[in-house]
């Protein structure tokens, strides 16, 4: 099977971690030993997110006055090409020595019209208490919005219209080599007036522009990968409930939180509309569970909704 493995948050950084290059790569590392259950007999496209890593940068860019900030998408650039590098490098070690892995900064276009411009939502950097990102807010001109019992800064988060460099990622893929690619949603891009490609201040959804992604390379399984082993019904409550597998349309007509589960469950909808195939909402740790169909929260293009018994 052609299988896209998209990376949650919590994969490479956990929510109050410090932000250090040995914990990132210790979360990586055991990340990687699970992607590795994929890969036998597969073809394997793995995504990842970047919402700590581009903030950090950004943070640190900020620190040298004599050139201002680069501008936020260089910035997403650079973090996709660390992740990548510690994704590759320790993916290395948990499949055969013969296999070989690449990593691709991809490209992803949006609408500059796209009213996410002017509403900025996705969190990225580090978490402050109220007190510290209201006086970050105020010297940066930033945009800052509560992240569970924390505050954030947020950045506008565009829709993904269309994956650049398909070709190049299917002949990858099609001659055996492992891809990091679409990472952190991908490089958010679109033309300008004079008919130019030129980036955009923004960072993209990375579970709604890997959905597009593998329905643009005619993947078999879309597979989300995050630290709960599905989508539940009254989430918290006493009454939740698991659900085992669903239609698009029925996960629509329910609730589920903007800020979390609702981007994914909305991620695997798309793809199954697209394609007519799975996409599954699960835990990391169950990845070989997941391919056997047997764990996770499965999207299908069949009707109905299956509970956990």
């Amino acid at each position: 099977m052609r299988i896209v493995i998209a990376l949650g948050g919590n994969a490479l950084l956990k929510r109050g971690e410090p932000m250090l290059a040995e914990t990132q790569r210790a979360n990586v590392r055991l990340a990687a030993e699970q992607i590795a259950k994929a890969y036998e007999g597969n073809e394997l496209i793995v995504t990842h997110g970047n919402g700590p890593q581009v903030g950090l940068i950004a943070l640190q860019n900020d620190a040298y006055k004599a050139v201002p900030m680069y501008p936020l998408d260089v910035l997403g650039a650079e973090s996709i090409g660390m992740i990548g590098y510690l994704i590759q490098q320790e993916l290395v070690n948990f499949v055969p020595k013969s296999a070989t892995l690449a990593t691709v900064l991809t490209q992803t276009e949006v609408d500059p019209k796209d009213p996410a411009f002017a509403h900025p939502t996705k969190p990225v950097g580090p978490v402050y208490t109220k007190e510290e990102a209201e006086a970050l807010a105020a010297k940066n001109g930033w945009t800052i919005a509560p992240d569970n019992d924390k505050y954030r800064r947020v950045v506008p988060s565009p829709d993904p219209k269309r994956i650049w460099g398909l070709d190049p990622l299917k002949t990858l893929v099609r001659n055996g080599h492992i891809v990091v690619c679409c990472g952190g949603g991908g490089i958010p891009t679109y033309f300008d007036e004079a008919g130019n490609l030129v980036g955009a201040e923004a960072v993209i959804d990375k579970d709604l522009a890997s959905s597009l992604l593998a329905s643009s390379v005619e993947a078999d399984v879309f597979i989300i990968a995050t630290d709960v082993d599905g989508v539940y019904v009254d989430w918290g409550k006493p009454t939740q409930r698991r659900i085992v597998e669903a239609d698009p349309e029925s996960l629509r007509a329910m609730d589920f939180a903007k800020g979390s589960m609702g981007p994914k469950v909305e991620a695997a909808c798309r793809f199954v509309e697209r394609c007519g195939k799975t996409a599954v909402i699960g835990a990391l740790h169950e990845i070989d569970k997941i391919l056997k169909g047997e764990a996770g929260t499965r999207v299908v293009a069949q009707k109905g909704v299956k509970y956990d018994a």
